[in-house]
């Protein structure tokens, strides 16, 4: 991708706090935003129809199926916050008002499916990298952790546990299989540092992003889906991720950023491969003005106006009535601002 002084820009694929350090690494790499408005939505939000995602022509998944694998074993997991979290976001991908927003971006009716969860038994590393989510990811689709579900329509969840720091970057020891070093260097190139030497962490303000990893299955060619989050909290004065909600009710920042890479994995699946090629062809909707996809806008017209993180990271109610849920709020085309329903 490029701006209008044809240098190179990464299209976003992840989910940051506001004005952190690695908020203002991205930002730097972005074309800047553009903002003429004066109205605002009945939700309190500016409307910016310049910010409004454009359809690029890629691929885009209706009927999604997903995934949660906890990572770290048992002993890394509080079996309540895994019970909670399951239930809040399988609630949330299918609550009629929520995903009123998303189905906006789509000709006819959409849906969302959870399958059986499980807690991955090996320990997890103190950091976790781009190269071992990937590798993760194709292993636990050649396990069959999507079933009979089509892998192009689903997305495997990798949560990390407690402490775990997120890299948006490749691990030290990691080098590409043989003919992919040009792909690698072009990938290398898109990264986002935080300074000439340091990766993008979630101790500087990353939650998660979400990918594709390519790979040859029972004689054909598969694309794999995958979102990476962490567990947001504070421990000690230090930050990791996005820490909206605190002491017991911190697994709902788990719910919140998978509803965040969720959304924005359905809606922009390819993002990855856009950035690894430069080709916006391969993007789904997608908005170059306001600088994100669907998830990434709301958080963007918060730092902008320097509101409450809690205007965007929220509660909101099922429309069944049984109870509230934890969700970012995502960009509504139709009000042209963040909006928690139609």
């Amino acid at each position: 991708m490029a701006d209008s002084a044809n240098r190179r820009v990464r299209p976003l694929n992840v989910v940051l706090r506001p004005e952190s350090p690695v908020s203002q690494a991205y930002a730097r790499e972005q074309a800047p935003a553009t903002v003429t408005t004066e109205a605002v939505t009945s939700e309190g939000f500016r409307e910016i129809p310049a910010w409004d995602l454009t359809d690029h022509g890629g691929r885009k998944i209706t009927d999604l199926v997903f995934v949660n694998r906890y990572l770290g074993g048992q002993d890394a997991w509080d079996t309540d916050d895994i019970k909670e979290i399951d239930a809040a976001l399988e609630a949330a991908m299918t609550d009629p008002r929520l995903q009123s927003v998303i189905a906006q971006y789509y000709p006819g009716e959409i849906s969302s499916r959870m399958l059986d969860s499980d807690v991955l038994a090996e320990p997890a590393p103190k950091r976790f990298f781009k190269d071992q989510a990937e590798k993760l990811a194709a292993r636990l689709f050649q396990d069959g952790a999507l079933g009979d579900s089509d892998p192009g329509e689903s997305v495997i969840s990798l949560m990390l546990p407690r402490g775990v720091v997120l890299v948006d970057g490749f691990s030290p020891q990691f080098r590409p299989p043989a003919g992919e070093e040009e792909e690698h260097e072009r990938r290398q190139q898109a990264l986002i540092k935080l300074d000439d030497d340091a990766d993008s962490d979630s101790e500087n303000g990353l939650a998660g992003f979400h990918g594709s990893v390519h790979l040859r299955h029972n004689g054909r060619n598969v694309t794999v889906y995958y979102a990476v989050g962490v567990f947001s909290q504070v421990v000690n004065g230090v930050r990791n991720g996005i820490p909206v909600f605190n002491g017991p009710d911190a697994w709902k920042n788990v719910v919140a950023t998978f509803y965040h890479e969720l959304n924005e994995a359905r809606t922009d699946p390819d993002v990855e491969d856009a950035a690894r090629s430069n080709d916006f062809s391969k993007l789904g909707w997608y908005s170059l003005d306001g600088r994100g996809e669907i998830g990434d806008l709301p958080i963007n017209e918060l730092e902008a106006q320097g509101r409450d993180i809690k205007t965007v990271f929220k509660e909101v109610p099922l429309t069944d009535g049984a109870g509230k849920v934890p969700v970012q709020l995502q960009w509504s085309n139709a009000v042209h601002a963040p909006a928690s329903s139609l």
